[in-house]
């Protein structure tokens, strides 16, 4: 299997995840800029071998798979390492924490529904919708600024709780991306999927 130019892209984005969280944790000084960097760089790939496999059409089932995988990893990892940091257990420690349990379950929740149309040949009526790229756009806006403000000191925390919420917005339109991915798909959960392969137990 050859691998092309927007794979070896997502390949450096998954491999920039180790990075991201030894800087968030090294101390040294200007570790949460680092790791907001490596992070902003890590999200520049994103979008850059998308445009690289749009516009030279270089695509592959590996790059296809691994792609929306690379960028559930940057983002459920980031949410991890910010909740185990936060500088609060008070109500914005749990508003944080509920936000991005919120965030992860619905990411889980598509991806699975997503494989689950494939497998009935259904795929396309699950396609990324424009609310779902928005929603992409404010959790990394958000989660930039959390990494660069979560040292605990008075003058960072500021700026932490706008940063947490952009993060709080980016979870509500999760929730509606997540219903809009659901409605699409409702006919058919809704209808009778009785005799297909996809159904039975032995193969879940």
């Amino acid at each position: 299997m050859r691998i092309n130019l927007p794979t070896w892209l997502t390949l450096f984005r998954v491999g920039l995840l180790p990075v991201m969280v030894a800087v968030f944790y090294l101390p040294f000084p200007g570790h949460n800029i680092t790791a907001a960097i490596v992070f902003v760089l890590a999200a520049l790939t994103d979008w850059l071998d998308g445009y690289l496999a749009r516009r030279m059409k270089l695509t592959s089932a590996f790059g296809a798979f691994l792609d929306p995988v690379a960028d559930k990893l940057m983002v459920t990892v980031t949410l991890f390492l910010l909740v185990e940091s936060h500088p609060s257990s008070g109500w914005s420690g749990i508003v944080m924490a509920v936000t991005a349990a919120v965030i992860v379950g619905r990411e889980i929740s598509v991806s699975a529904l997503r494989e689950w149309m494939a497998e009935i040949g259904m795929s396309a009526t699950v396609k990324v919708a424009l609310l779902g790229k928005l929603k992409t756009v404010m959790q990394m806006v958000a989660l930039v600024v959390l990494i660069v403000q979560h040292e605990k000191e008075a003058t960072a925390l500021r700026l932490y709780h706008i940063g947490e919420g952009l993060l709080v917005i980016a979870g509500v339109l999760t929730i509606w991306s997540g219903f809009h991915y659901l409605r699409a798909a409702w006919p058919i959960l809704r209808g009778d999927m009785s005799g297909h392969p996809s159904d039975r137990d032995d193969e879940r």
